[in-house]
């Protein structure tokens, strides 16, 4: 002990304890155990043990033999090569010997055995051409949730003065963007808007769509009045749309306390909801056509001004929420689910509002829809700030943050 305490600063080596080797086998071998199975095919194994043990029961020879082709095919759509090669050897060893065994001819028991090495054969392929789709999948879902971050930016709960809120569905399988557009931004001139739908569908859609928030978001910034972004816009797309294509839009801007200014081009007019709770429709007091037909009608835009004071509400929407539809044929009542849902907080006001659209369509939307809250808070709100944002959901990897966009 002395000679210990004299060498105080040397330290004695530490030898594990039995119990603690013993507990890091065990982990070592759960942790092998669990990767050796991770990639086991259970349920095409299970399904050629079953048929082998109704074969020994029954003995029934070749009426069961044939089955075993199952393991294989099964194992195909569920697991690598590796696993389906593995179920066919097992299944090819055990026809072998259940074969042998009923005393089946060698030439009908080769015959079996061919399939059963068939099937594996064609499994396995299949299984390595599903394997390089998912992975084919996963590369465009990561190019898709790119696409996103650039064409649907994140929008922040706040922007300006304004409570924000945003909901997106694209209609597509898989798909993470669509041809409906949105964008929001706090400018020189006051917090501008656009909400958009593109005629059509598909990638021609979404490259439209990016073309108008583009000249959006640069023309919002450069131009002090609202009229001329709309035909910085209408320019753009007149050079680079077809005859026949056409974006449904409003653009808004809020240029100073108490007034919305709005370009309504052919969209669904937006509701206003009220400090009391009341929600009306915003008509069009001048129609304008679409963008990208102007030159076919004598019809120039024109500003519309609304009033818009604390406490009140706007919604814009695209015409797949409207259009959404029910098993019955009965369009959503989006007016009425505005009235029911509307609240001091804009994400759940379109949290709900948008559950129910999913509900009313039976969990599935057959059309891209975009919803788009502002909400002017209250002096005495504007006065205590918020402690927390708006809860944002990201499928996918879609973006972290403060943002309260959801796309779904």
């Amino acid at each position: 002990m002395s000679q210990a305490r004299d060498r105080g600063g040397e330290h004695q080596p530490i030898r594990p304890s039995r119990h603690g080797s013993a507990r890091a086998r065990a982990s070592a071998r759960r942790r092998a155990a669990a990767h050796l199975t991770a990639g086991t095919p259970v349920l095409p194994v299970l399904v050629v043990s079953v048929i082998a043990i109704v074969d020994l029961v029954g003995g029934a020879g070749m009426i069961w033999l044939p089955m075993l082709a199952a393991g294989p095919a099964l194992a195909a759509t569920t697991n690598g090569p590796r696993g389906v090669f593995c179920v066919g050897l097992i299944g090819a060893a055990l026809g072998a010997s259940l074969g042998a065994r009923d005393g089946i001819p060698g030439p009908e028991l080769a015959a079996v055995l061919s399939a059963l090495v068939a099937v594996t054969l064609a499994g396995g392929l299949a299984s390595a051409m599903r394997g390089r789709r998912e992975r084919v999948l996963a590369d465009v879902r990561s190019v898709a949730e790119a696409a996103q971050h650039a064409l649907l930016k994140p929008v922040p709960a706040t922007v300006g003065p304004f409570q924000v809120a945003v909901r997106y569905s694209a209609a597509a399988a898989e798909a993470r963007i669509g041809g409906d557009l949105y964008a929001l931004m706090s400018t020189p001139y006051g917090v501008r808007l656009i909400v958009g739908d593109v005629r059509g569908k598909g990638l021609p859609a979404v490259g439209t769509a990016a073309l108008v928030t583009g000249v959006f978001r640069e023309a919002a910034y450069d131009e002090p009045d609202l009229l001329a972004v709309v035909d910085r816009i209408e320019r753009s797309l007149a050079r680079n749309l077809g005859h026949d294509d056409f974006v449904t839009a409003i653009v808004a801007g809020y240029p100073e306390a108490g007034e919305l200014q709005m370009v309504n081009c052919g969209h669904a007019p937006p509701l206003l909801v009220r400090g009391s709770g009341d929600v009306a429709a915003v008509e069009p007091t001048h129609p304008t056509p679409p963008l990208g037909l102007r030159a076919l009608s004598d019809q120039t835009p024109r500003l519309q001004s609304l009033p818009f004071a604390d406490g009140d509400q706007l919604l814009l929407y695209t015409d797949g929420v409207t259009e959404a539809r029910d098993p019955g044929r009965e369009f959503y009542p989006l007016v009425d689910g505005l009235a029911r849902h509307v609240s001091d907080d804009p994400a759940g006001t379109l949290g709900a509002l948008h559950g129910e659209l999913l509900d009313h369509v039976g969990g599935r939307l057959h059309d891209d829809a975009a919803l788009l809250l502002i909400r002017k808070p209250t002096a005495d709100e504007a006065a205590v700030p918020r402690t927390s944002a708006p809860k944002s959901v990201v499928p996918a990897g879609r973006c972290a943050g403060s943002s309260s966009t959801e796309t779904v």
